[in-house]
């Protein structure tokens, strides 16, 4: 069966982030796929420096090796699409997500996530709250990784834009949890 990954780059574990993120999986479940969600911040609690410090080129994993971390990358190199999250801050992703996808240089070199599908969700503290710029550094991270990158558009829908964007609070922000539902059912209907 064909998974779907979701990280939640926020260091809120049930935040906007995740909730929107949900929102998505649970469109792509309707449509046959496997989903999981992970959440960064628990993958950095145990190591020792929670950022890449490039102790070694290529990528020798000492760092994160047998930790949750290196599960979590297991988890992303097997997935067949991956939905990065982020609320935004200072007009970027989180320092939590921004360590998490540093380290992934050794997936970078064993071309783990060449051709996997990609999408974006933001959540920003108004509608326009660097949203756009948030979702233009994931696209830049997941296309350093040579991964195909969709928006929130569909077929059934409307073309979209370059990702699901909402602003807080997203449980009361319809128009940001249809974009989820949009993205995640186009990456599921994509990866099968």
């Amino acid at each position: 069966m064909m998974k779907l990954l979701a990280v939640n780059g926020s260091p809120n574990r049930n935040g906007n982030t995740a909730f929107l993120l949900t929102k998505a999986l649970e469109a792509a479940q309707n449509e046959g796929v496997e989903t999981e969600l992970i959440h960064v911040r628990d993958a950095l609690k145990e190591l020792k420096e929670p950022f890449c410090v490039q102790c070694s080129s290529p990528c020798s994993k000492v760092c994160y090796k047998g930790t949750s971390l290196e599960e979590y990358y297991e988890l992303l190199a097997e997935a067949d699409g991956v939905i990065l999250g982020s609320p935004v801050y200072f007009g970027t992703v989180t320092a939590q997500l921004k360590a998490f996808w540093d380290m992934t240089r050794a997936l970078r070199s064993e071309k783990s996530l060449f051709n996997t599908i990609g999408g974006t969700i933001t959540v920003g503290a108004s509608r326009y709250g660097g949203q756009e710029t948030t979702v233009n550094a994931l696209h830049d991270m997941m296309m350093i990784q040579g991964m195909m990158i969709v928006g929130d558009g569909s077929e059934d829908t409307d073309m979209g834009h370059q990702g699901a964007c909402s602003q807080r609070n997203a449980k009361d922000d319809l128009e940001g949890q249809k974009r989820a539902k949009i993205l995640g059912q186009r990456i599921a209907r994509l990866i099968k």
